[in-house]
């Protein structure tokens, strides 16, 4: 493949920066969009350790300007963008009447006009050439609302109607332009250690939690075949999304029975514990906490349903060549 233009927001860290080292392997130009200025120096040196060509860029996602200057710049410096990937995001793992209405902007600001931002300055410039793809990372969140998550489900919930919406307007203009999204599951990332929270203990995904990098293979995989209008990865995400489709109700009481003590940890919460909600925590004064976080030991780095979702016509010739056998030897039976 041709050495491409990629931008990721939130690439200091977790699944932006598992994208972006990903990219990297691939010898592409990655721009890398974030606050933190530590964690935006080491994303740089894994992209160009990876073989690829680093562009860092300082910028909040909530601030539109600031958005369409870093695209700018990108164009100036690299070329014209072929792939950008909206990753970044902020949350407050809290029941809703524990979050403050000035925070809940806040997340709303990063995490849904984020990714609009980052799409409006996309499109301002991929138009014109007819050409170029967008990838909204998503989350099973999208479709189903978990306690003690409410801003950034809602915030999810708002980019899958902005996504649909904007897809069926490309459509109807007949763009070569795509955009497509990737629904995610539970992922090792370092954010439940630097999410502000009010918790009891330490903020914890989900099982079952799976490595940044196998996000990242659906990421890019999503970004080579941006025809389809979505992608889910992880086998929990089917699960989550097809159980909510069938049952939203059962779910409901299952989640409120089940959703607090499942997203904590053993340890306590720390009063102390760095927050990235107003300013970053991997800047110059912090650390750079990279693409992991602390779940290594509970973590899988294999996922059987994004090959399988990546494999569409190996699967059905399969499952019908299985039915086929089955069918044949029950014929042989009844002859007998």
């Amino acid at each position: 493949m041709a050495q491409r233009v990629i931008v990721v927001t939130g690439a200091s860290g977790g699944v932006g920066r598992a994208v972006a080292r990903l990219f990297g392997a691939r010898g592409d130009k990655v721009a890398l969009l974030a606050r933190g200025a530590d964690g935006l120096d080491g994303a740089a040196e894994d992209v160009m350790a990876a073989g690829g060509t680093p562009l860092a860029i300082e910028v909040d996602v909530a601030d539109y300007e600031a958005v369409d200057g870093a695209a700018a710049m990108i164009e100036e410096k690299l070329g014209p963008i072929d792939v950008w990937i909206n990753d970044a995001f902020s949350s407050v793992f809290a029941p809703f009447t524990q979050i403050t209405p000035a925070e809940f902007k806040r997340i709303t600001e990063v995490t849904y006009l984020g990714y609009v931002y980052g799409t409006r300055a996309a499109l301002d410039r991929m138009l014109p050439r007819d050409a170029g793809t967008i990838v909204q990372v998503g989350s099973a969140l999208a479709y189903r609302g978990i306690p003690l998550q409410s801003a950034y489900c809602g915030a999810k919930h708002a980019i899958q109607g902005f996504n649909e919406s904007l897809r069926c307007e490309l459509l109807h203009d007949k763009s070569k332009v795509r955009v497509t999204m990737v629904q995610l599951p539970a992922v090792n990332t370092p954010q439940f250690d630097w999410v502000k929270s009010r918790l009891s203990n330490k903020a914890q995904p989900v099982p079952p939690i799976y490595q940044p990098e196998v996000v990242a293979r659906g990421i890019a995989y999503a970004a080579d075949h941006p025809r389809r209008r979505e992608y889910w990865v992880g086998g929990s995400t089917a699960g989550t999304l097809l159980a909510n489709a069938i049952a939203p109700g059962i779910l409901d009481r299952y989640l409120a029975r089940t959703g607090y003590s499942s997203q904590q940890d053993k340890p306590r919460h720390e009063a102390d514990q760095p927050a990235n909600l107003w300013h970053p925590v991997d800047d110059e004064n912090g650390p750079d906490y990279g693409a992991h976080g602390r779940f290594d030991d509970r973590s899988t780095s294999r996922s059987v349903q994004l090959w399988a979702s990546q494999h569409h016509g190996l699967v059905t010739a399969g499952i019908a060549g299985v039915a086929a056998a089955a069918t044949a030897a029950v014929a042989g039976l009844v002859r007998r």
